[in-house]
C-alpha cells in the first residue's frame, strides 16, 4: 500500500512539473507521426525483489529464509523512435534495499543503480491507447553497501529485462500518461569478513510504474 501510495505521489508530482512548459511547436511535431521522435517519461516505480539466496559461512550452507525490502523511487526514460512501431529505451533509477536472512538476520543494505536499454514494439502508435512490449539487456551497479559484517561487497551483474506497458494520450498536445512493468533478470555474490561470508543471491524485482510523459 505504501509502494502504491509513493507512487501515485510521484506520479502526481510529475505531472506537475510537466505541466509547467511545452509549446504549441512541440504539439505539432508531436502530432507529425512517431517516427524519428522522442519520448522522456517520468514515472512513480515500486521495485518489488523476487529474492532467494544461498547464505555460507566458511563454506557452511545456513539456511534460512532470505528477504529483501521493497522500495518506492522516481524513474526517468527516454525513448527513440526508429520506425513508427520500434523504438529504443534507455531506462535509469536508483533504488537502496535492505537484505536479511532468518538465520543470520541482518545481512545489510545497499544502493543499485540498474540501468536499462530495450528494444520496443508499440502496437498502435496513433491509437487513443498505445499499448508496447519490449526486451533488454540491464547491468546492476551494487554502491555505498553497509553492514555490520566487515567489507561487504555485492559484485556488479549484466542481466535481462522485459516490459510491457502503455502510453495514453492527453488530448491533442504532446502530454501523455503512462502505466509500464518491468521485471528485471538479476543476480549478485555477496561477500563479506574477507570472503569468509558468501552468498549467491537472486533478486529478480518487478518494476511497476505509472507516471506521465513528452513527445517532441
Amino acid at each position: 500500500m505504501r509502494v502504491l501510495i509513493k507512487s501515485g505521489f510521484l506520479a502526481g508530482l510529475a505531472l506537475c512539473v510537466f505541466g509547467g512548459f511545452g509549446s504549441a511547436a512541440w504539439a505539432d511535431e508531436a502530432n507529425a507521426g512517431p517516427a524519428g521522435h522522442f519520448q522522456l517519461r517520468l514515472r512513480g516505480v515500486g521495485v518489488l525483489p523476487s529474492p532467494s539466496a544461498k547464505i555460507a559461512i566458511n563454506g557452511v550452507n545456513i539456511g534460512g529464509t532470505t528477504k529483501v525490502t521493497d522500495s518506492a523511487v522516481p524513474e526517468a526514460d527516454l525513448t527513440y523512435f526508429l520506425t513508427p512501431n520500434i523504438a529504443v529505451e534507455a531506462i535509469a533509477a536508483v533504488t537502496k534495499h535492505s537484505v536479511s536472512n532468518s538465520v543470520a538476520g541482518p545481512v545489510g543494505s545497499v544502493w543499485l543503480l540498474p540501468p536499462t536499454v530495450t528494444a520496443q514494439y508499440h502496437f498502435d502508435p496513433n491509437g487513443a491507447i498505445r499499448p508496447y512490449v519490449g526486451a533488454g539487456i540491464n547491468y546492476t551497479v551494487f554502491f555505498d553497501a553497509r553492514s555490520a559484517l566487515p567489507n561487504i561487497s555485492f559484485a556488479n551483474n549484466v542481466g535481462w529485462a522485459l516490459q510491457a506497458g502503455a502510453d495514453i494520450p492527453m488530448g491533442d498536445g504532446p502530454y501523455f500518461l503512462n502505466v509500464d512493468v518491468k521485471k528485471l533478470f538479476l543476480s549478485t555474490t555477496i561477500k563479506a569478513a574477507g570472503g569468509a561470508v558468501r552468498a549467491s543471491a537472486t533478486l529478480d524485482p518487478w518494476l511497476v510504474g505509472a507516471g506521465v510523459g513528452i513527445r517532441w
